[in-house]
């Protein structure tokens, strides 16, 4: 089979499953959970509330298959350079023991170095506070996992900053004593405009300080240097570590402190479980392909957009921006491997807030309104903490919320549940229309035991197998992101002009009317 036929027999499924509700689908299959569910250890994946069945699915493996997904997995594994664009490989896997390490003593040195520094950091005494200053995946991971495992924190307290606007590093530190705060710098080139002008302030706050409470997390020995930071505390990673996969590096410096290096080492065991997993499961067991594969069932097949991600977990709060950053900077791409034009949409658009804040927030219109959102429910089936009801009551709103978008609630048993309630007829006639929830709504369930080190770990790499197969599939280079430079090319010019000391001639009308309009506010004070 081509893929142009394989892509055939996907469509043509969709189309048969469109006027399908899921409520006929469900009462046709009493099986379909199981046959729709998939596991790995205590982590499972139930696909049954997507509208695809197993005819469905067996085309989507057949696409997998035909695009050659298990070969490009094993290239990926074996170091070639899949990053076409930028000559590079793409081994973060390696940093957890997933892959082999083309510098593999390097790479253990280095694990070792940044663990033992965040012991001594951890056990020495002298700090209270440290502040990890990055941005995009220098930030977004280690500030994501540092929540995420807050129950194991037993170091110093952990900030981050990552916005250029000063308010992020005045409001951080605020209440903070510079004799007893650890800075550190994270950016590969140490020339990240947004992180080093944070730096530079931190610095200047820092004062007498600074000699001994930096560190960076850097391949630019001789800029940190010069910055005030010595080699002894600088830590790097290679360039087959991408930023938004380089949580497993010294990047993690900051986690490390937060949760000291053996629960560290069980983050990173996690993820290389996954990794095990995704190497050697077959296609119709593997949760990262069926996890990607129902994200293009939705994206492709059905058309949907958008996704949502809502993890019942409020220590999650920070994974759908992880998610954000991984999946729609990995595929947010128009042009595929070759430099030819892509012929299919590609990565959706990913957001979400964690449950059941979000029940009261945007689910009425994942509920009601009038564009169909695909959600990825994330629950534990147990809590870090005993507190009364509290997590049964979390459990019910997510399964409850899943089963509401699946099946919804006819204007028939709105009416006759306003009838058993005593309702007079003119008032159920009247709200029936308000209060009918018309389902068939596809949502995925992520359930594994309990959220800790080892399970944050398998599930960021899920994650990060289920970004890659996708863009396998969609023909397209997950590892580079030349759309962010763009703007960081034009925000550069930009900065003299803002600060009075270049005319703005040759900009376009609007941007030259508001930095116009920004002097003529600044003026009038």
């Amino acid at each position: 089979m081509n893929i142009k036929n394989a892509w055939v027999s996907v469509r043509n499924e969709a189309a048969r499953l469109k006027p399908i509700h899921l409520r006929e689908l469900f009462a046709t299959d009493a099986d379909r959970f199981n046959k729709l569910s998939f596991s790995c250890d205590d982590l499972t994946i139930d696909i049954s509330r997507e509208k695809l069945d197993t005819q469905a699915l067996g085309t989507l493996l057949d696409l997998a298959r035909t695009c050659d997904v298990e070969a490009k997995r094993d290239a990926l594994f074996s170091g070639q350079e899949w990053n076409n664009t930028e000559n590079r490989a793409v081994l973060h896997m390696a940093l957890r023991g997933g892959a082999e390490a083309p510098e593999a003593d390097d790479v253990a040195a280095t694990r070792n170095r940044f663990l033992a520094y965040a012991e001594r950091v951890r056990n020495g005494g002298k700090f209270d506070d440290v502040i990890n200053i990055g941005i995009g995946g220098s930030d977004l991971g280690p500030a994501m996992a540092t929540r995420a495992l807050a129950p194991d924190h037993d170091g110093p307290r952990l900030h981050f900053v990552s916005n250029v606007d000063g308010a992020h590093l005045t409001d951080t530190l605020k209440h903070l004593d510079a004799a007893r705060t650890l800075v550190i710098v994270a950016s590969k080139t140490f020339t990240t405009l947004e992180t080093m002008t944070n730096a530079l302030s931190a610095r200047e706050w820092l004062g007498i300080h600074t000699p001994t409470n930096m560190a960076a997390v850097s391949t630019n020995i001789t800029g940190c240097a010069k910055f005030g930071i010595p080699e002894e505390r600088v830590f790097g990673f290679w360039d087959w570590v991408g930023g938004r996969y380089s949580i497993w590096s010294a990047i993690g410096l900051p986690l490390a402190i937060a949760i000291g290096a053996e629960r560290f080492a069980a983050f990173l065991d996690g993820a290389a479980a996954m990794d095990r997993h995704f190497r050697e499961t077959p296609l119709g067991r593997n949760l990262p392909v069926l996890l990607a594969l129902t994200g293009i069932w939705r994206r492709n097949a059905m058309e949907l957009p958008t996704a949502a991600m809502i993890p019942y977990d409020q220590r999650l709060e920070r994974f759908a921006a992880y998610v954000q950053q991984l999946d729609m900077e990995s595929n947010g791409k128009q042009t595929d491997r070759n430099g030819k034009p892509v012929n299919l949409a590609t990565a959706p658009v990913i957001w979400g807030e964690p449950g059941t804040n979000a029940q009261h927030s945007f689910f009425q219109l994942i509920h009601q309104g009038t564009d169909i959102v695909p959600v990825d429910f994330i629950v534990a089936a147990e809590p870090r903490e005993k507190m009364g009801d509290h997590h049964a009551i979390l459990l019910a709103n997510c399964l409850a919320q899943s089963q509401a978008l699946a099946f919804g609630k006819t204007e028939t048993e709105v009416c006759a549940g306003m009838s058993a309630d005593g309702r007079p007829q003119g008032e159920i006639d009247r709200l029936a229309p308000h209060r009918t929830f018309p389902g068939d709504r596809p949502s995925t369930t992520i359930l594994y035991r309990k959220l800790d080190p080892y399970s944050l770990g398998r599930l960021v790499a899920l994650f990060e197998h289920k970004v890659f197969v996708q863009g396998i599939i969609w023909n397209i280079n997950s590892f580079d992101q030349w759309g962010v430079e763009l703007g960081k090319q034009l925000a550069s010019s930009l900065i003299p002009m803002l600060k009075g000391k270049d005319r703005t001639d040759a900009m376009d009308a609007s941007t030259a009317g508001l930095i116009d309009r920004i002097q003529k506010l600044r003026d009038s004070r």
